[in-house]
C-alpha cells in the first residue's frame, strides 16, 4: 500500500512540473498554429505587436474549454503567423458577471 501510495504522489508532482510550451506564430503557417494548439492542448504564443514596432504580445491560447479555469470561458481571438495576419485561435476569457447583474438591476 505504501509503495502504491508513492507511486501516485511521484506520477502526481510529475505531471505539475510539466511546463507549458511557448512558439512564434510568425514563424510558422496558421494550420501549424492550429496543429501544435490541438496537440498540445494549451501553448504561449508570443509576436510583435503591429501597431507598436518592437513591442512584444503574447498570450496563453488553449484547445478547448478543458483547459480554462473556472469563471472562463473560450473566446475566439486571431494571432499573426506566417501566411496570414489573422489566423483564428482560441484563449481562455474571465466572464463579467458583476456588469451583466448590474444591467438587470440598473438599466441604462
Amino acid at each position: 500500500m505504501k509503495t502504491v501510495l508513492l507511486a501516485a504522489c511521484l506520477t502526481l508532482v510529475a505531471a505539475e512540473a510539466q511546463a507549458i510550451s511557448r512558439y512564434d506564430p510568425s514563424r510558422m503557417s496558421c494550420g501549424r498554429v492550429r496543429a501544435t494548439i490541438a496537440r498540445e492542448g494549451a501553448v504561449i504564443l508570443r509576436y510583435q505587436s503591429t501597431r507598436t514596432p518592437g513591442l512584444p504580445l503574447y498570450d496563453r491560447y488553449v484547445r478547448s474549454q478543458r483547459f480554462c479555469n473556472m469563471g472562463e470561458v473560450r473566446a475566439r481571438a486571431s494571432v499573426p503567423s506566417a501566411d496570414t495576419n489573422s489566423c483564428i485561435v482560441y484563449k481562455c476569457k474571465r466572464v463579467d458577471t458583476d456588469r451583466r447583474f448590474r444591467r438587470r438591476i440598473f438599466p441604462d
